[in-house]
Protein backbone atom coordinates (compact mmCIF):
# COMPACT_ATOMS: atom_id res chain seq x y z
CA UNK A 1 0.00 0.00 0.00
CA UNK A 2 1.28 3.29 -0.88
CA UNK A 3 0.61 5.61 2.11
CA UNK A 4 0.01 8.42 -0.43
CA UNK A 5 -3.35 6.63 -2.02
CA UNK A 6 -4.97 6.46 1.31
CA UNK A 7 -5.08 9.81 2.26
CA UNK A 8 -8.35 10.93 1.32
CA UNK A 9 -10.61 14.41 1.20
CA UNK A 10 -12.71 14.24 4.27
CA UNK A 11 -11.21 10.96 5.65
CA UNK A 12 -9.00 11.96 8.73
CA UNK A 13 -6.52 9.21 10.07
CA UNK A 14 -3.57 8.75 12.89
CA UNK A 15 -0.60 7.41 12.62
CA UNK A 16 1.95 6.72 14.92
CA UNK A 17 6.02 6.99 15.39
CA UNK A 18 8.16 4.58 17.20
CA UNK A 19 12.13 4.65 17.81
CA UNK A 20 13.23 1.52 17.56
CA UNK A 21 15.14 -0.17 21.04
CA UNK A 22 19.31 -0.34 21.24
CA UNK A 23 18.24 -2.96 22.66
CA UNK A 24 17.39 -6.78 21.59
CA UNK A 25 16.38 -7.52 24.91
CA UNK A 26 13.84 -4.89 24.79
CA UNK A 27 11.76 -5.79 21.98
CA UNK A 28 9.67 -7.88 23.83
CA UNK A 29 8.47 -5.09 25.67
CA UNK A 30 8.43 -2.39 22.40
CA UNK A 31 6.32 -4.73 20.82
CA UNK A 32 3.83 -5.36 23.54
CA UNK A 33 3.43 -1.23 23.31
CA UNK A 34 3.19 -1.77 19.51
CA UNK A 35 0.25 -4.67 20.37
CA UNK A 36 -1.35 -1.98 22.13
CA UNK A 37 -1.04 0.96 20.31
CA UNK A 38 -2.62 -1.54 17.12
CA UNK A 39 -5.77 -0.62 18.78
CA UNK A 40 -5.60 2.80 17.54
CA UNK A 41 -6.11 1.17 13.98
CA UNK A 42 -3.05 3.75 12.58
CA UNK A 43 -3.48 4.23 9.05
CA UNK A 44 0.55 3.88 8.89
CA UNK A 45 3.47 3.45 11.50
CA UNK A 46 7.01 4.70 11.10
CA UNK A 47 9.81 3.52 12.30
CA UNK A 48 12.90 6.15 13.47
CA UNK A 49 16.12 5.34 11.83
CA UNK A 50 19.18 5.93 14.48
CA UNK A 51 21.24 9.22 13.70
CA UNK A 52 23.89 8.19 10.60
CA UNK A 53 22.27 4.95 10.00
CA UNK A 54 23.28 3.42 13.47
CA UNK A 55 20.20 1.90 14.35
CA UNK A 56 19.27 0.99 10.41
CA UNK A 57 19.53 -2.79 10.86
CA UNK A 58 17.11 -2.62 13.69
CA UNK A 59 14.66 -0.53 11.71
CA UNK A 60 14.44 -3.12 8.93
CA UNK A 61 13.66 -5.78 11.60
CA UNK A 62 11.02 -3.95 13.11
CA UNK A 63 9.45 -2.76 10.44
CA UNK A 64 9.08 -6.24 8.74
CA UNK A 65 7.75 -7.52 11.68
CA UNK A 66 4.86 -4.86 12.10
CA UNK A 67 4.11 -5.52 8.22
CA UNK A 68 4.26 -9.60 8.89
CA UNK A 69 3.34 -9.96 12.41
CA UNK A 70 1.01 -7.03 13.31
CA UNK A 71 -0.83 -6.76 9.71
CA UNK A 72 0.50 -2.60 10.27
CA UNK A 73 1.44 -0.56 7.23
CA UNK A 74 4.92 0.67 7.96
CA UNK A 75 6.84 3.69 6.89
CA UNK A 76 10.51 3.00 7.59
CA UNK A 77 12.39 5.75 7.99
CA UNK A 78 16.06 6.62 5.55
CA UNK A 79 18.52 9.49 6.32
CA UNK A 80 21.42 10.00 3.84
CA UNK A 81 24.22 11.45 5.38
CA UNK A 82 27.14 9.11 5.23
CA UNK A 83 25.03 6.04 2.83
CA UNK A 84 26.43 5.01 -0.29
CA UNK A 85 24.17 4.12 -2.91
CA UNK A 86 25.10 0.93 -2.54
CA UNK A 87 23.87 1.03 1.20
CA UNK A 88 20.65 2.24 -0.12
CA UNK A 89 19.66 0.14 -2.46
CA UNK A 90 20.45 -2.80 -0.03
CA UNK A 91 18.00 -1.36 2.17
CA UNK A 92 15.25 -0.18 -0.02
CA UNK A 93 15.66 -4.08 -1.67
CA UNK A 94 15.21 -5.78 2.00
CA UNK A 95 12.29 -3.49 2.53
CA UNK A 96 10.75 -4.05 -0.74
CA UNK A 97 11.02 -8.09 0.02
CA UNK A 98 9.81 -7.68 3.07
CA UNK A 99 6.55 -6.21 1.85
CA UNK A 100 7.20 -2.91 3.15
CA UNK A 101 6.05 -0.08 0.26
CA UNK A 102 6.89 3.34 1.92
CA UNK A 103 9.94 5.09 3.40
CA UNK A 104 10.52 8.67 5.14
CA UNK A 105 13.10 10.44 3.11
CA UNK A 106 15.40 12.63 5.64
CA UNK A 107 18.90 13.90 5.57
CA UNK A 108 19.35 13.05 9.00
CA UNK A 109 22.36 13.93 11.99
CA UNK A 110 25.10 13.02 12.05
CA UNK A 111 25.85 10.42 15.41
CA UNK A 112 26.75 11.93 18.62
CA UNK A 113 28.59 8.78 19.57
CA UNK A 114 31.89 9.34 18.63
CA UNK A 115 32.35 4.98 18.55
CA UNK A 116 30.16 5.35 15.36
CA UNK A 117 32.58 6.24 12.39
CA UNK A 118 30.16 7.27 9.04
CA UNK A 119 32.02 6.24 5.91
CA UNK A 120 33.46 8.88 3.92
CA UNK A 121 30.45 9.32 1.05
CA UNK A 122 29.31 12.22 -0.76
CA UNK A 123 26.54 10.11 -3.12
CA UNK A 124 23.50 11.82 -0.73
CA UNK A 125 23.73 15.27 0.40
CA UNK A 126 20.21 16.62 0.85
CA UNK A 127 17.06 14.71 1.25
CA UNK A 128 16.07 15.83 -1.98
CA UNK A 129 18.76 13.40 -3.49
CA UNK A 130 17.39 10.98 -1.33
CA UNK A 131 13.92 10.98 -3.43
CA UNK A 132 15.21 11.60 -6.86
CA UNK A 133 17.52 8.10 -6.26
CA UNK A 134 14.57 6.08 -4.71
CA UNK A 135 12.07 7.08 -7.39
CA UNK A 136 15.02 6.31 -9.91
CA UNK A 137 15.40 2.60 -8.44
CA UNK A 138 12.24 2.00 -6.79
CA UNK A 139 9.48 3.79 -8.29
CA UNK A 140 6.64 1.86 -6.85
CA UNK A 141 7.90 2.74 -2.95
CA UNK A 142 5.77 5.29 -1.29
CA UNK A 143 7.84 8.00 -0.32
CA UNK A 144 7.03 10.64 2.41
CA UNK A 145 9.36 13.65 3.34
CA UNK A 146 10.03 15.87 6.13
CA UNK A 147 8.46 19.38 6.60
CA UNK A 148 9.46 21.99 8.86
CA UNK A 149 6.45 24.71 10.21
CA UNK A 150 9.64 26.92 12.16
CA UNK A 151 12.01 26.14 9.44
CA UNK A 152 15.39 23.46 9.43
CA UNK A 153 17.52 24.46 11.80
CA UNK A 154 20.67 24.65 9.30
CA UNK A 155 18.02 26.98 6.97
CA UNK A 156 19.29 30.09 5.75
CA UNK A 157 15.23 31.74 5.94
CA UNK A 158 11.69 29.87 6.25
CA UNK A 159 10.75 31.13 2.59
CA UNK A 160 14.43 29.21 1.39
CA UNK A 161 13.20 26.10 3.62
CA UNK A 162 10.04 26.05 1.76
CA UNK A 163 11.78 26.15 -1.45
CA UNK A 164 13.79 23.34 -0.37
CA UNK A 165 10.69 21.69 0.56
CA UNK A 166 9.07 22.48 -2.69
CA UNK A 167 12.38 20.94 -4.38
CA UNK A 168 12.06 17.39 -2.54
CA UNK A 169 7.71 16.92 -3.71
CA UNK A 170 9.20 18.00 -7.31
CA UNK A 171 11.63 15.05 -7.26
CA UNK A 172 8.87 12.80 -6.18
CA UNK A 173 7.82 13.35 -2.22
CA UNK A 174 4.57 12.03 -1.92
CA UNK A 175 3.51 13.86 1.00
CA UNK A 176 4.81 15.64 4.11
CA UNK A 177 4.73 15.13 7.80
CA UNK A 178 6.07 18.26 9.63
CA UNK A 179 8.88 18.76 12.75
CA UNK A 180 6.71 18.63 16.07
CA UNK A 181 5.41 22.05 16.80
CA UNK A 182 3.63 23.08 20.14
CA UNK A 183 1.00 25.99 18.44
CA UNK A 184 -1.15 24.93 15.48
CA UNK A 185 -0.69 28.92 14.18
CA UNK A 186 3.07 27.87 12.99
CA UNK A 187 1.04 24.55 11.52
CA UNK A 188 -1.95 26.54 9.31
CA UNK A 189 1.15 29.33 8.26
CA UNK A 190 3.35 26.45 7.03
CA UNK A 191 0.15 24.69 5.33
CA UNK A 192 -0.72 28.39 3.57
CA UNK A 193 2.59 29.21 2.65
CA UNK A 194 3.08 25.71 1.32
CA UNK A 195 -0.22 26.33 -1.30
CA UNK A 196 0.72 29.47 -1.99
CA UNK A 197 3.97 28.07 -3.01
CA UNK A 198 2.54 25.88 -4.99
CA UNK A 199 2.69 22.02 -2.78
CA UNK A 200 -0.19 20.17 -3.28
CA UNK A 201 0.24 17.12 -1.45
CA UNK A 202 -0.54 16.28 1.81
CA UNK A 203 0.80 17.80 4.90
CA UNK A 204 0.25 16.25 8.34
CA UNK A 205 1.27 18.03 11.33
CA UNK A 206 3.49 15.99 13.52
CA UNK A 207 2.32 16.01 16.91
CA UNK A 208 4.68 15.63 20.08
CA UNK A 209 3.00 15.24 23.69
CA UNK A 210 5.19 16.37 26.59
CA UNK A 211 5.91 13.07 28.47
CA UNK A 212 8.61 14.44 30.12
CA UNK A 213 10.25 18.05 30.55
CA UNK A 214 13.79 17.01 30.58
CA UNK A 215 13.24 14.86 27.58
CA UNK A 216 10.91 17.69 25.55
CA UNK A 217 14.16 20.78 26.21
CA UNK A 218 16.83 17.87 24.63
CA UNK A 219 14.19 17.12 21.72
CA UNK A 220 14.04 20.71 21.40
CA UNK A 221 17.20 21.96 21.31
CA UNK A 222 18.28 19.33 18.60
CA UNK A 223 15.07 20.58 16.12
CA UNK A 224 14.56 24.38 16.83
CA UNK A 225 10.84 23.94 17.96
CA UNK A 226 9.79 26.68 20.36
CA UNK A 227 7.71 26.19 23.06
CA UNK A 228 5.21 28.79 24.00
CA UNK A 229 6.77 30.86 26.63
CA UNK A 230 3.38 30.49 28.60
CA UNK A 231 3.01 26.64 28.45
CA UNK A 232 6.90 26.29 29.38
CA UNK A 233 6.13 28.05 32.61
CA UNK A 234 2.79 26.35 33.25
CA UNK A 235 5.58 23.36 32.64
CA UNK A 236 8.38 24.76 34.66
CA UNK A 237 5.87 25.75 37.86
CA UNK A 238 3.99 22.18 37.41
CA UNK A 239 7.36 19.79 37.59
CA UNK A 240 8.09 22.45 40.55
CA UNK A 241 4.83 21.39 42.59
CA UNK A 242 4.20 17.85 41.41
CA UNK A 243 7.09 16.47 40.13
CA UNK A 244 6.64 14.03 36.85
CA UNK A 245 3.00 13.43 37.18
CA UNK A 246 1.91 17.00 37.12
CA UNK A 247 4.41 17.43 33.79
CA UNK A 248 2.40 14.46 32.60
CA UNK A 249 -0.75 15.76 32.87
CA UNK A 250 -0.34 18.98 31.71
CA UNK A 251 1.50 17.58 28.62
CA UNK A 252 -1.52 15.12 27.66
CA UNK A 253 -3.40 17.64 28.11
CA UNK A 254 -1.60 20.25 25.75
CA UNK A 255 -1.35 17.69 23.21
CA UNK A 256 -4.92 16.36 23.00
CA UNK A 257 -6.25 20.20 22.58
CA UNK A 258 -3.46 20.71 19.87
CA UNK A 259 -4.93 17.19 18.34
CA UNK A 260 -8.41 18.30 18.61
CA UNK A 261 -7.42 21.70 17.05
CA UNK A 262 -5.90 20.04 13.64
CA UNK A 263 -8.68 17.75 13.15
CA UNK A 264 -11.37 20.49 13.96
CA UNK A 265 -9.60 23.04 11.12
CA UNK A 266 -9.75 20.52 8.66
CA UNK A 267 -6.23 18.49 8.82
CA UNK A 268 -5.93 15.62 7.01
CA UNK A 269 -5.16 13.78 9.97
CA UNK A 270 -2.23 13.36 12.92
CA UNK A 271 1.14 11.67 12.93
CA UNK A 272 1.90 11.44 17.05
CA UNK A 273 5.44 10.63 17.96
CA UNK A 274 4.33 7.96 20.72
CA UNK A 275 7.98 8.37 22.30
CA UNK A 276 7.13 4.39 22.85
CA UNK A 277 4.64 5.28 25.76
CA UNK A 278 1.56 3.90 24.89
CA UNK A 279 0.13 4.34 28.24
CA UNK A 280 -0.20 7.80 28.13
CA UNK A 281 -0.90 7.70 24.40
CA UNK A 282 -4.01 5.66 25.11
CA UNK A 283 -4.93 8.73 27.55
CA UNK A 284 -4.48 11.03 25.31
CA UNK A 285 -6.21 10.32 22.42
CA UNK A 286 -9.05 8.40 24.12
CA UNK A 287 -12.42 9.30 22.54
CA UNK A 288 -10.83 10.97 19.35
CA UNK A 289 -9.41 7.93 17.72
Amino acid sequence: MRIAEHILPGKQFLSLEFFPPKNSSDWPAFFRVVANLKNLQPLFVSVTYGAGGSTSENTLAIVTRMKQEFSLEPMAHLTCVGATEQSILSFLENLAAAGVDNVLALQGDPPQDPAIVLPESKDFIFASDLVSFIREHYPAMGVGVAGYPEGHPESASLDKDLQSLKYKVDQGGDFIVTQLFFDNDYYWDFVQRARELGIEKPIVPGVMPIFSLKVIQKVVSLCGATVPADFLKELEEADEQGGADAVLALGIRHARSQILGLLKGGAPGVHLYTLNRDDACLELLEGIF
